[in-house]
């Protein structure tokens, strides 16, 4: 069954990277949630994509110049043009808190990529190990080096390869060689044969982001492990209504 991951949470109706974002995506049904993290100038890890406030807050800067209780002020419920009411940036402790109830795997992307944060794989995996969730997330990044921490800190908890639009040739022997069990490209980066050498080194792949019925169709073709969408609802009814 192809698995379906809220890109943000249910982000293409809700703030992206909210708590409300994260309880609809829940309510649709997704199998998981994909969500970013950074640190704070306190060393806390927040919830939030954009290594600055300005597009998702009321806010400017970056995040790594607010407390924890500061970017806490912020409202981020920008993206939603007035439609809700005041969200903020949650933790990833909150995060955590709500998710180890909750019937869902957590994709945590480490955004280390433009800003490496100081030991933020060790600050995550604390918080994972206090909420007993290792065994219900994984962790990806553009940073490769920084999943190779992640794998050495905790090795059971697996870890994907992001790449932008061009890919990697040769991807699925990279990842092999290099421990990674997953592949997380656009879908811009896949034909026949890059799907091919993929899933001939055994390494599953999770693909971003998909919100249109023609990808999703030869997303199912191609029998990717996952789908990273805006909108879990439409992906999960294409889903239901192939019986997989």
């Amino acid at each position: 069954m192809m698995t379906i991951v809220a890109h943000r949470g249910y982000s293409g109706c809700y703030p992206e990277n909210t708590m409300l974002s994260f309880q609809k995506a829940v309510e649709a049904k997704t199998d998981e949630i994909e969500l970013d993290v950074q640190l704070t100038k306190d060393h806390q890890v927040v919830v939030i994509h954009d290594e600055r406030v300005d597009r998702t807050t009321d806010g400017v800067g970056n995040v790594r110049d607010y407390t924890l209780k500061e970017i806490q002020k912020l409202d981020a419920s920008k993206a939603g043009n007035g439609q809700f009411s005041s969200q903020r940036i949650p933790s990833f402790e909150e995060y955590c808190e709500w998710a180890s109830g909750q019937p869902v795997v957590t994709n945590i992307e480490l955004k280390t990529g433009i800003v490496y944060y100081p030991d933020i794989e060790q600050k995550t995996i604390d918080i994972l190990e206090k909420y007993q969730l290792v065994g219900k997330v994984m962790f990806s990044s553009f940073n490769h080096l920084s999943l190779v921490n992640a794998k050495q800190i905790c090795p059971e908890i697996p870890v994907g390869a992001l790449v932008g639009k061009n890919g990697i040739v040769n991807a699925g022997f990279y990842c092999k060689k290099f421990g990674f069990e997953f592949y997380h490209p656009s879908y811009e980066a896949l034909d026949d044969e890059k799907v091919k050498e993929i899933h001939d080194h055994g390494i599953l792949m999770n693909v971003w982001t998909v919100n249109g019925m023609c990808e999703l169709e030869k997303l199912q073709r191609w029998g990717v492990r996952g789908v990273i969408t805006n909108f879990p609802t439409v992906c999960r009814a294409y889903v239901r209504g192939l019986g997989l």
